[in-house]
């Protein structure tokens, strides 16, 4: 299959993730809080100041400073955050690599994506299409190859 060009993908991203709240699910600042070993307070603290009705209203430099978040949302917080990150990404103002945070799968990174529906699992299918056919992304290719493959696959 062909990658959508870069506007039919973001507008893909979009529309999988138009509804999507953060729920009780943890928040970008509150993630940061819990790599930092803030206490409950501070987290709680924190959590108040995230965003939890419109992830289109997270400015990028947030993302950019609060990238290690990813490694700690639970799944409704990954739900709710993760088209910010991949569309930041494809814009070229995000700082890391989501193709490398969406490729390298183990037990817990599956538990953050669990609440995926069918239309978000294609919208992160066709972004990591997208990058394989990116020569920029050539680094992250052999990892990308085997979570399509075999996570990101169309047969869900």
């Amino acid at each position: 299959m062909t990658p959508p060009d870069m506007q039919a993908l973001v507008a893909l991203i979009r529309d999988a993730f138009a509804s999507v709240i953060l729920e009780d699910g943890i928040g970008l600042r509150e993630a940061q809080g819990i790599d930092g070993y803030a206490d409950e307070l501070t987290c709680a603290e924190y959590r108040a100041r995230d965003e939890k009705l419109d992830w289109s209203r997270i400015s990028i430099d947030e993302l950019n400073a609060c990238y290690s978040s990813l490694s700690f949302f639970d799944a409704k917080g990954m739900r709710f955050h993760l088209p910010a990150f991949l569309i930041a990404e494809l814009s070229g103002e995000y700082h890391q690599d989501m193709s490398l945070q969406l490729a390298y799968l183990n037990d817990y990174t599956i538990t953050q994506y669990s609440l995926l529906s069918p239309a978000q699992r294609a919208a992160v299918r066709a972004y990591l299409q997208f990058v394989l056919h990116d020569p920029r992304y050539a680094f992250s290719h052999p990892q990308i190859k085997p979570a399509l493959d075999e996570y990101w696959t169309d047969r869900i």
